[in-house]
């Protein structure tokens, strides 16, 4: 049993929290907007007034939050509540250029810090199947173990200095890939559909073929049936895009679809499809 403070409960910190208090670890949660994390005392977690109080005691610090100016003003509210010692395992996409100030923090007040994001959205995080990507040394990685272990079906551990940003490096081309894939079906669909066709015939040409994946199916199934509860929110989407470029942009490569992808969800954006899931995209394909 693990003392775990989570900070954050979205889309993808709320489950979280659900998993690892099913797995007998004591939580303590935190999120700005209070109404959020109110549902998890029903499940067993002590909900904090603030970052400090919810980081007093714990072993573990866990940050789940939008981005690295999110996750940093955070664990500066919490820097009362801090201990030398503690372990914090940043899980949430801050982008290349955030790790190194996020670690430095770490290091001023005594904390082991570990880049940790996460590969997946709401369905893998409620199922306790996300995959971690993570840097830390390794004396922290049998302690972490039992934690990442209620949360993901697997650790892939990259480098032993987390402030070297090796896991949210290889993040970003992952959520990338899942960006760009999820433009693509929602352009597919949107040209069947702008043609005078049954966007649904679509469907039809790839299901069982080689282009098939679980992925289209579920993106497909949201764009046919107009189902956009979010699983990757449209806006968290765009956010990345941006992290991906600026990533790309220091290391002197050009990533077309991505930076396509983000034009995409900036119209969608503007069209109110912020909170929805990603593949509200496909929107970003027509006027008005």
């Amino acid at each position: 049993m693990t003392t775990v403070a989570l900070l954050g409960t979205g889309i993808m910190g709320a489950p979280m929290a659900r998993n690892l208090l099913r797995n007998g670890h004591r939580v303590t949660v935190w999120n700005r907007t209070a109404a959020n994390a109110e549902p998890l005392r029903a499940d067993g977690a002590a909900v904090a007034g603030s970052p400090a109080e919810a980081v007093e005691g714990a072993e573990v610090v866990i940050t789940m939050l939008t981005d690295g100016d999110t996750v940093l003003s955070a664990m500066t509210e919490a820097a009362p509540g801090l201990r030398e010692g503690q372990v914090w395992a940043q899980m949430s996409t801050v982008g290349v250029a955030a790790v190194p100030e996020l670690a430095g923090f770490a290091a001023e007040r005594g904390l082991t810090f570990v880049d940790a994001p996460v590969q997946g959205t709401k369905q893998p995080a409620e199922q306790g199947k996300l995959i971690i990507l993570a840097a830390g040394p390794q004396d922290v990685r049998a302690a972490l173990e039992p934690v990442f272990g209620s949360v993901g079906a697997k650790t892939l551990w990259l480098a032993e200095d987390g402030a070297s940003g090796a896991a949210t490096r290889l993040k970003l081309a992952a959520v990338g890939y899942a960006i760009s894939t999820t433009s693509i079906i929602a352009e597919s669909l949107a040209l069947v559909k702008a043609l005078g066709l049954d966007p649904a015939l679509f469907g039809e040409v790839v299901t069982g073929g080689p282009l098939d994946s679980g992925y289209l199916q579920v993106k497909m199934k949201a764009i046919l049936s107009e189902d956009f509860e979010p699983s990757f929110a449209l806006r968290n989407a765009e956010k990345d895009t941006r992290l991906i470029h600026e990533a790309a942009e220091s290391a002197k490569v050009r990533l077309d679809l991505n930076d396509a992808a983000n034009e995409r969800f900036r119209r969608a954006l503007a069209q109110g499809h912020g909170d929805e899931d990603m593949a509200a995209t496909y929107f970003a394909s027509f006027p008005g």
